[in-house]
């Protein structure tokens, strides 16, 4: 039985490998079982197809949105993805220099060190440092 409506799914599924690779996306669906495909499905759908599929917030925004966003929340794992994807959907390693900056201030400066840590991972990684 599925739990999410089926034309969102697709959509938020064309929205979250454009935004964080088909690759990962592709294996992240693969690695799903029984117990965790459920929340997979419905975050595609939910996530990446309402939310990130709403044309009123352009996908470079919505990614600036998210790095401030998971930053404060402190969750690191996801705040690299998203710095990766951030990349995809145009943001500057400037920007990205910049959404720090407003971390540390609202979130604290070790938030920020943790935010730059991650951000430095990435760049290097994509040869944007």
């Amino acid at each position: 039985m599925s739990v999410f409506d089926e034309d969102l799914f697709e959509k938020g599924l064309e929205q979250r490998r454009g935004t964080l690779g088909r690759d990962y996306v592709d294996a992240n669906l693969a690695a799903a079982d029984d117990f965790t495909r459920p929340f997979q499905e419905a975050m595609t759908a939910w996530c990446w197809g309402f939310g990130w599929g709403d044309d009123t917030i352009d996908a470079k925004t919505r990614s600036m949105m998210n790095l401030s966003m998971i930053g404060a929340l402190g969750k690191m794992h996801e705040w690299e993805l998203h710095c990766r994807g951030a990349l995809n959907n145009g943001v500057t390693p400037q920007e990205i220099q910049s959404i720090i900056h407003v971390i540390g201030i609202y979130c604290g400066v070790p938030q920020a060190l943790e935010c730059f840590r991650a951000a430095r991972k990435v760049l290097e990684a994509e040869g944007k440092l």
